[in-house]
């Protein structure tokens, strides 16, 4: 072997960074703070409020008090059923955040053996596992992040490396690596990375990818920069070559007590739950399946066996000792959701319509039919914002440049909403010649702050002009623009040889712009002689 083969590498790529640092010094300072005289760089400080903010949430984390029910009280202001997940998760997360209370509290603690309640949540799309994470993960204050597990590689491969789950919480802790060691890390789309067990598919490293997870969900130390990283690595390299500061962020973190949360849809385990929970049910005890119960519901009898036949390693399914089955949502449900979660979608749209000035009501039986839209959707609570978003779309699109500023939405509504808005404009058109003669005067005034002129629009011309906006399905400004997009030129002419300054649109004016004001310019002309 050759002397260049025995060379450390690590060596030679610090070796290569001080040579480049040597002829660019200004590389020093690049993404690494301003470079201090005693050689240590410095780390900018963040916002005053931002540090209280984070000491605010250190304190309620290390004076940890709430209890199960309040957990579950405040998950039901928001998510509508799922009762038993929200007790499960209510006693794990008051588990967990109570050992983390007791380890700041006794530090010996910490050299005790304790198996960390990592949560596995199943059930079908749109149930509110994310929505239960984020509300919890709010009421206490913690950094979380969501990833879908689809997007991870095999160490040593092209792709997201599962530690980068670890540094992408330190970005949502504000770089607050103490802050960011208590946080939340939920991922989503954990039963796409099962090995090829029944599910029949292809084995693409998720094998792989579970034992790296299960590193992260025991007590690992994770490196702060990311092998890709050369800035960081740049970073940490200098930083060891001077020795190291006290007030130097650290290297790596731990993940000792930061909790996971994994979900997944499971369905094709579902369907082996079933099987083997009829096939166990013989003879008199045997019940027939009923083709309208829920496909998800064998998911509570999932035990650690079913999950290892569906293709996830025993080690990595049993440090996931906190499973929870979740419900599917029926169109009660839904109705519930748009009438009693302070997360409704109906408050999200009111609160866009509002911007407006307009408001709208929504009959019983309006609810109870987007409802029944919703759940033949098959997608849970995402349904909701399918049909809505189907319903109010042309509403936001046409009745801001209406007069009207209230409406009603009924069945009606829902089956035709087209046909409904049509008549809701015709049914107003009364009123909208007031809304015409407000954007007239508003072209106006944009007009005189922007040339130095005033238009006086007269009844007969504001009549042409929204006649062509009716025609042309345009706005009175678009029109205006169009009509008199170089009227200033010639004003301004008139104004040099008469000295005038406000001038009244006729109806002639409004009509042919350009003839009319070549007339306009050769009076001037004959006025100033």
């Amino acid at each position: 072997m050759s002397d260049k083969d025995d060379k450390n590498p690590l060596e030679e790529l610090q070796k290569q960074v001080q040579d480049m640092i040597r002829k660019n010094p200004g590389l020093a300072n690049l993404g690494m703070g301003v470079q201090q005289p005693g050689g240590a760089p410095h780390v900018e400080a963040p916002p005053p409020e931002e540090k209280e903010k984070d000491e605010e949430i250190l304190r309620r984390i290390r004076e940890f008090s709430l209890k199960p029910k309040e957990i579950r009280d405040h998950l039901n202001r928001y998510v509508i059923k799922q009762a038993e997940a929200k007790k499960v998760l209510s006693v794990a997360i008051c588990d967990h955040y109570n050992h983390v209370r007791q380890c700041l509290e006794n530090p010996q603690l910490r050299e005790r053996e304790y198996s960390k309640q990592n949560i596995l949540l199943l059930g079908p799309t749109g149930v509110g596992k994310t929505y239960l994470m984020r509300n919890i993960a709010r009421l206490i204050g913690v950094p979380f992040i969501k990833a879908d597990a689809t997007k991870f590689s095999e160490t040593g491969y092209v792709g997201y490396d599962v530690e980068d789950l670890v540094r992408d919480l330190v970005k949502a802790a504000n770089n607050n690596v103490e802050l960011a060691q208590y946080g939340i890390i939920y991922i989503d789309e954990i039963d796409k990375i099962a090995s090829a067990g029944e599910t029949g598919g292809k084995d693409v490293s998720g094998r792989g990818v579970q034992i790296n997870l299960l590193k992260l969900m025991e007590d690992t130390e994770v490196n702060l920069f990311a092998p890709n990283d050369i800035m960081g690595q740049m970073q940490a390299m200098m930083s060891m070559q001077r020795g190291g500061s006290k007030k130097e962020q650290p290297q790596s973190i731990s993940t000792r007590h930061i909790l996971f949360i994994v979900s997944g849809a499971f369905d094709k385990l579902a369907e082996s739950v079933k099987k083997r929970v009829e096939a166990a049910s013989i003879g008199f005890a045997a019940h027939p399946s009923d083709d309208d119960e829920d496909p998800y519901a064998h998911l509570k009898q999932a035990a650690s066996a079913d999950f290892i036949k569906y293709g996830f390693e025993p080690e990595f399914i049993g440090r996931i000792p906190v499973r929870v089955a979740c419900e599917s949502l029926q169109p009660e449900d839904l109705a519930e959701i748009l009438t009693s979660s302070e997360g409704s979608l109906l408050n999200q749209y009111r609160s866009d319509f509002s911007g407006y000035d307009i408001s709208f009501n929504i009959t019983t039986e309006a609810i109870q039919e987007v409802a029944r839209q919703a759940h033949a959707e098959k997608t849970g609570a995402r349904g909701l914002m399918t049909v809505l978003e189907r319903l109010f779309r042309n509403y936001k699109f046409e009745l801001p440049s209406t007069a009207i500023k209230t409406f009603e939405v009924t069945t009606d509504t829902l089956t035709e909403p087209d046909k409904a808005l049509k008549a809701l404009i015709v049914e107003n058109h009364h009123l909208q010649d007031e809304v015409w003669k407000a954007d007239l005067a508003r072209f106006s005034e944009t007009f005189r702050n922007t040339h130095g002129f005033t238009l006086s629009f007269e009844d007969e011309a504001a009549e042409v002009i929204i006649a062509a906006a009716t025609e042309e399905d345009k706005t009175i400004r678009a029109v205006c623009e169009q009509k008199f997009k170089d009227f200033q030129h010639g004003l301004q002419i008139i104004s040099r040889n008469t000295g005038r300054t406000e001038f009244a649109i006729t109806a002639a004016a409004a009509d042919n712009p350009d003839k009319e004001l070549s007339q306009w310019v050769v009076a001037s002309f004959k006025d100033a002689q």
